[in-house]
């Protein structure tokens, strides 16, 4: 018989490095999971993508037991790794901090791919082209 699932908690941990302080521990401890279970799990599943943040979707059942499915990063964390950036700009509009071109916005649109919301390779670039834009990242052909 299927599990009843209580609810489902969304959260962006380091790869291999997720540790029992917050997010995790606050995120999962009112719900009565055993956090250094999640914490050993997912640092096992993660730990050859050391270095990226990746969005986490943990389902609790009723009986207190869960699982997850880890997303890719971001986009904003790939746009900033492609192009060796610490921050984006602070002032996107008004100050250009790189230029981001077809091919990289191509490649990570692809990379990304099976968590957008679309499977049309000329929206994902877009939506990535977009991400770029609001963080003061020229789109170059």
């Amino acid at each position: 018989m299927a599990k009843k699932i209580k609810t489902f908690i969304k959260l962006n941990v380091p790869a291999g490095s997720a540790t029992a302080a917050p997010p995790v521990g606050t995120a999962l401890g009112p719900h009565g999971l055993p956090i250094m279970d999640f914490v050993k799990a997912f640092n096992e599943k993660t730990k050859d993508q050391q270095g990226n943040i990746l969005p986490v979707v943990i389902t609790v059942y009723e009986d207190r037991t869960f699982s997850f499915i880890v997303k890719k990063p971001p986009v904003a964390e790939m746009i900033k790794k492609i192009l060796n950036l610490q921050k984006a700009s602070t002032a996107p509009g008004k100050t250009i901090v790189a230029k981001l071109t077809r091919a990289q916005a191509q490649k990570i649109a692809e990379d990304k791919m099976e968590d957008l919301n679309t499977k049309d390779i000329e929206a994902a670039i877009k939506t990535v082209q977009g991400t770029a834009r609001s963080m003061g990242i020229e789109s170059v052909d």
